[in-house]
């Protein structure tokens, strides 16, 4: 091979272009932090990297599931909650105004309260979320769960839709409930011994009505309907109650979860800084080497004569 001055001057130009190359690729680690800054650098490193993320992302929209439907859940046990304190107060209101005691006069005050308790019950009905959600309405969520009927009464006017969200790749928690199935209908019997379903609110209008009127029959029908009722609730709570403690186990094992492919992607992308900066340290050196090197081999006069 002939040894001439342009061989030398391309051989110590691709090294220390090499070089540079390697200390440009250190020091774009080293501001991003990262140990692959193209996916052509480690194409292997770079799909790991990618995969490892989405399954991240996919874990953190399960924890956001998880989240939004624990809120709604608790909207629904808090509403549930008042309801039930609501009916528990009807009640001590019944008996007393059932009592031999209690005029006439005596039991418009305390349907007075009644007719108050029930307007509150109804407010329950129509409960929105933060998002304004009818929470009760099935799948109907735009619209009031419950309206007045040409006849006057408050009916039902969502539908019995439910539906389930996945919070984990084969674990499903129920979203919303009808509000059918959180007022539920009592059953009662006519004169000729035929059963026949009558809706919740309806049952606290007939027991209001009792009291105003003195209806003894009335108020204890109603006394044993709401008994019913406040169980019909109570079921519904207790539903609402397990659902989150599903809600609550799978946040620990999703959190779990995030921690170890988090983990797992930091020791493929994130950089080891104590590392790095010895290895740029090197490159930086072999550099400033070669360059000295280049710069006393070029300036040989011997190079002027070989060719």
């Amino acid at each position: 091979m002939q040894i001439s001055t342009s061989l030398l001057f391309d051989r110590a130009t691709n090294q220390m272009g090499a070089l540079q190359n390697s200390l440009a690729t250190s020091q774009a680690q080293l501001a991003n932090g990262k140990q692959v800054i193209a996916p052509s650098d480690a194409p292997d490193q770079a799909s790991t990297i990618a995969r490892l993320k989405g399954i991240v992302e996919k874990q953190d929209s399960y924890m956001d599931t998880v989240n939004s439907v624990r809120n709604r859940h608790q909207a629904e046990e808090t509403t549930l909650n008042g309801v039930t304190d609501s009916m528990f107060r009807m009640r001590e209101l019944t008996i007393q105004a059932a009592n031999d005691t209690v005029t006439p006069f005596d039991r418009q005050a305390i349907a007075i309260e009644l007719d108050g308790l029930r307007e509150q019950i109804m407010s329950y009905a129509n409960v929105k979320n933060e998002n304004g959600v009818y929470l009760f309405a099935g799948s109907r969520v735009t619209q009031p769960a419950f309206g007045i009927d040409v006849a006057g009464k408050f009916v039902y006017q969502g539908d019995q839709s439910q539906s389930s969200v996945l919070i984990g790749d084969q674990r499903t928690v129920q979203l919303n409930r009808s509000g059918s199935d959180a007022f539920q209908r009592v059953v009662r019997t006519d004169v000729n011994g035929d059963a026949y379903g009558v809706s919740f609110f309806q049952s606290l209008d007939d027991l209001v009505t009792a009291v105003k009127t003195s209806d003894r029959d009335g108020m204890n029908l109603g006394l044993g309907e709401i008994d019913g009722l406040q169980m019909g609730v109570g079921l519904v709570l207790a539903k609402i109650g397990s659902n989150m403690n599903v809600l609550d186990a799978q946040q620990v094992v999703l959190e779990e979860t995030n921690l170890r492919l988090k983990t797992t992607l930091s020791s493929v992308e994130d950089l080891d800084f104590a590392e790095a900066i010895t290895q740029m340290n090197k490159q930086m050196l072999s550099l400033e080497a070669a360059q000295s090197s280049f710069s006393q081999i070029s300036q040989l006069n011997l190079f002027n004569y070989i060719k």
